[in-house]
């Protein structure tokens, strides 16, 4: 039998190659891992969130906004300090009330009952005004809603509607104020459009008057809905292009009103804003244009973020 004398070395030649290869990889590998850790990477390359670059990455970031109720905490899905230029408003609660709702005229007894609104009583809602082609005015402010409310997320406000079409009628005027008063809004907003006659243009904001009266009392908003007021006014003039009404507020773009459920029982920051005359011919033709619509929801947007930040 033989002695197996030419056997050993081989065996003991592989493994000293294979403890020599494991030691490489080993180097290899860790040499990496710190190299990109020095480069602020967090775990192993290659895990986690998609490389800031991809594309699609990028898209899906920008899909749920910052304060957009599906994003956890309201906080954006990007991070970082990309994010820096669009919290303006973290932090911030804005409530926008689409005036009327698409449903009311389906809801007569309903909208038709009293409300208390602090100094008179008033219809619980009405069904709002429409264009001569029947464009309604409750469908353009929950379309101008919906548009702000994106603008406003994505500058980092919690945003509130007090409807979105999805309840059968109203609110009424009272719950309306009540819902930005239990949000804790640092500013509300009515959106309205009006129904005058024609040649009446133009936009004007409505600010609470002095009421204090039964559950209303308007004393410590009306200044600060001033600011508001008068700011929301210069920005939506510059951005939509359209002029203060010529038929109301002398000019001023501004009226004052005590006659108005949603103003005198708030106890938050609050205006209206009547965007045009949806009775005239050229100021409908603005309000069914979708683009000018879209100018609408920034000059709002601008307005309220004027006043919260300044």
């Amino acid at each position: 039998m033989s002695n197996g004398s030419s056997l050993p070395p081989p065996r003991r030649l592989r493994g000293t190659l294979l403890v020599v290869l494991a030691a490489v990889v080993v180097a290899g590998l860790g040499g990496g891992w710190l190299a990109w850790r020095s480069a602020g990477g967090h775990g192993w390359p290659g895990a986690g969130k998609p490389a800031p670059s991809d594309p699609a990455h990028d898209a899906a970031g920008g899909a749920t906004g910052p304060g957009d109720s599906h994003a956890p905490g309201g906080k954006s899905d990007k991070g970082g300090k990309g994010d820096a230029p669009h919290d303006r408003l973290k932090g911030k609660v804005v409530v926008i009330d689409p005036g009327h709702n698409p449903h009311n005229n389906e809801h007569g007894r309903e909208i038709a009952r009293q409300v208390d609104i602090g100094n008179d009583r008033k219809e619980c809602d009405t069904t709002g005004t429409s264009t001569n082609d029947g464009y309604a005015e409750a469908s353009f402010t929950l379309d101008v809603a919906r548009r702000a409310r994106t603008l406003l997320r994505a500058e980092g406000a919690k945003v509130v509607l007090t409807q979105d079409g999805d309840r059968p009628y109203g609110p009424c005027v009272d719950k309306r104020a009540e819902i930005g008063n239990k949000a804790h809004a640092d500013a509300a907003l009515s959106l309205h459009a009006d129904g005058s006659g024609t040649g009446n243009r133009g936009f004007h904001v409505i600010l609470p008057a002095r009421v204090t009266a039964g559950p209303a009392d308007t004393a410590a908003i009306a200044g600060p809905s001033r600011q508001l007021g008068e700011g929301l006014a210069d920005r939506f003039r510059a951005i939509t292009g359209s002029e203060p009404s010529n038929y109301i507020g002398h000019g001023t773009g501004l009226d004052k009103r005590s006659d108005l459920g949603g103003l005198n029982l708030s106890t938050v920051p609050k205006v209206f804003i009547e965007c045009g005359n949806m009775r005239d011919p050229k100021d409908a033709a603005q309000l069914t244009d979708a683009h000018w619509r879209q100018k609408a929801a920034r000059g709002i947007t601008e307005g309220i973020t004027d006043f919260l930040v300044h």
